[in-house]
């Protein structure tokens, strides 16, 4: 038997991007520039995906520099790498709001172990990407944000979510993070290559902790309730 976890790790080991991105855009790939990521989501895919049970798939926007584009799991920023999952990563400290939202969304579920049994996460493109801002420093970038950026990146991010599929996972449903362009790319990308039976929109989580955080608990059952129905 191949789990979920050997062919989780295998796919972040291979991740590479040799296309041709515009140029004031950089790639991240934490999984090649720093050695320490490929131990830290072996221990987390191990702990969680050791198993071939089919699981129905989550796909956000792409990492951000603070969540998956330093851990190299979705979603989890290292303060809840380490409290949530059990898992240290030494020598940097990051803080993700969308983690936070996501890990209290989990922890309502029924923690990591039962909510990663029934899930798989990862981003429509696997990769994230950052722009030098007006002050000079790096800022997180979206797919979406340029249309040259979005031509670039949908062969990889259609054979990444082929890849990911084939891992097992369960085709009637997938459920995205953004009810706009993220939801509109996927909802083309789905057309032509007929990825899944439907798929259900959910408000990203950076947009509900930046533009309704006190709305946050009515998000958070919305969750629940759309992922109690599969």
């Amino acid at each position: 038997m191949t789990t979920y976890a050997e062919k989780i790790i295998s796919f972040c080991k291979e991740m590479e991007f040799n296309g041709l991105l515009p140029p004031e855009i950089s790639i991240m790939n934490p999984f090649r520039s720093n050695p320490e990521v490929i131990e830290v989501i072996t221990k987390f895919y191990k702990r969680f995906y050791n198993d071939d049970k089919p699981r129905h798939l989550i796909l956000g926007i792409n990492p951000g520099r603070f969540g998956a584009g330093v851990t190299g799991i979705p979603f989890t920023d290292t303060k809840r790498l380490r409290e949530k999952c059990g898992i240290n990563m030494s020598g940097i400290e990051t803080f993700e709001t969308s983690s936070v939202f996501v890990y209290e969304m989990i922890d309502k579920y029924g923690g990591a172990g039962k909510f990663y049994s029934d899930f798989y996460i990862n981003s429509i493109c696997p990769l994230g990407f950052t722009s030098t801002g007006k002050t000079g420093k790096q800022i997180n970038y979206n797919y979406y944000d340029s249309k040259k950026l979005t031509d670039a990146i949908r062969d990889f991010a259609t054979v990444n979510i082929l890849k990911q599929i084939a891992f097992g996972l369960k085709k009637d449903i997938c459920f995205c993070f953004g009810t706009g362009k993220n939801f509109k790319f996927i909802s083309e990308l789905n057309l032509e290559h007929n990825f899944f039976e439907r798929i259900i929109p959910l408000e990203h989580p950076r947009y509900i902790m930046q533009y309704k955080s006190k709305q946050k608990d009515f998000y958070i059952n919305k969750y629940l309730t759309e992922f109690q129905k599969v």
